[in-house]
């Protein structure tokens, strides 16, 4: 039985990857530190569904501490390691620069050096779209200039990426970089658009929408992500270093999203069918941080593993609805 690590397990990529991991008989070991960027008791939700499986181990560390993590390394022979702990949210990290340096840069550094240390097999880590900036070329090709990043949590997400190929190439460790494209589905963020337009809906408040919803997002759904994970973990990397994107290839206008958010609340009786949309949408400006549009090219991942996240919006919108219709008892 091979075992994975896996840091930010509690989170909403790493909850559903550590799942499917261990429903195929890997054992994995967690790392999270729990902490309060959004509600805790989703988190612990995630937890104890995990913990359901006896070849699960969690641990609640922070991967800034470079001695408590690798006592870690040290306890388990681990081949892989999925690096999902982060600090996400465009937004957000502008207000709070070191927080995101600490945590995205240093706290990567440290699962580096680790991996570096005990001869992993294989990193895996999550970048972001948010690395291309206001490129104008799209869709997003991973060959494209990344050197002009638009928000502090941009750029931790290109220094991760220059840090894990230099790694790679001083210490000859496999590391594949995967750039996400907006992720969204059931037990997801509930700072993401798509998790706070709901619940303001549902609560008879106002949506704020950037730049008059002139805005196109590659809505990537979690089931897709994780398959896509799957594939990487399951293979033998053919370069020392790799980094693809994992994304839809259909940016939506925010504007269509909502409408389709809306009907898909209407279908599951969480709102009445008369309901004016208009009454609740309040425009504002664009934002600092924020790109006009995210659109990935995933040939370079297909070509590579054969398959292509393919789910599309309204399904993936029906399944959130559900699960938080669920979750919230509503």
């Amino acid at each position: 039985m091979k075992t994975i690590l896996v840091t930010g397990s509690s989170g909403f990529i790493g909850y559903h990857l550590t799942k499917r991991l261990l429903e195929n008989n890997y054992k994995v070991i967690g790392i999270d530190n729990m902490n309060g960027y959004y509600d805790v008791d989703l988190k612990y939700y995630r937890l104890n569904e995990l913990k359901k499986y006896n070849s699960f181990e969690f641990y609640d560390l922070d991967i800034e501490d470079f001695d408590d993590i690798e006592v870690v390394f040290k306890k388990y022979d681990i081949n892989i390691v999925v690096n999902l702990a982060g600090r996400a949210g465009v937004r957000t990290s502008n207000e709070f620069k070191k927080a995101y340096i600490n945590t995205n840069i240093m706290g990567f550094y440290n699962i580096l050096e680790l991996s570096s240390k005990y001869n992993i097999k294989h990193l895996i880590f999550a970048s972001s779209s948010s690395v291309y900036g206001d490129n104008i070329n799209i869709p997003y090709k991973e060959e494209e200039n990344t050197d002009y990043p638009v928000s502090i949590y941009a750029a931790t997400k290109k220094c991760d990426e220059v840090f894990a190929y230099t790694y790679s190439k001083l210490n000859n460790i496999s590391i594949t970089g995967l750039r996400f494209f907006t992720v969204y589905g059931p037990l997801g963020r509930p700072d993401m658009a798509y998790y706070s337009f709901t619940e303001k809906l549902l609560n008879k408040e106002k949506i704020e929408i950037y730049n008059n919803g002139d805005l196109k997002r590659d809505f990537t759904y979690i089931d897709d992500v994780v398959e896509s994970i799957y594939k990487v973990i399951e293979s033998t990397p053919k370069e020392k270093y790799n980094i693809y994107n994992i994304g839809n290839e259909h940016p939506i206008v925010i504007k269509d999203f909502i409408n389709i958010l809306k009907d898909s609340l209407i279908k599951e009786n969480l709102l009445p069918n008369d309901f004016k949309l208009e009454n609740f949408i309040e425009y504002k400006d664009m934002q600092k941080g924020d790109v006009y549009e995210t659109y990935s090219d995933t040939s370079k991942f297909y070509n590579d593993f054969n398959f292509k996240p393919n789910t599309n919006i309204e399904d993936g919108i029906n399944e959130f609805i559900k699960w938080y219709k669920e979750y919230k008892n509503v």
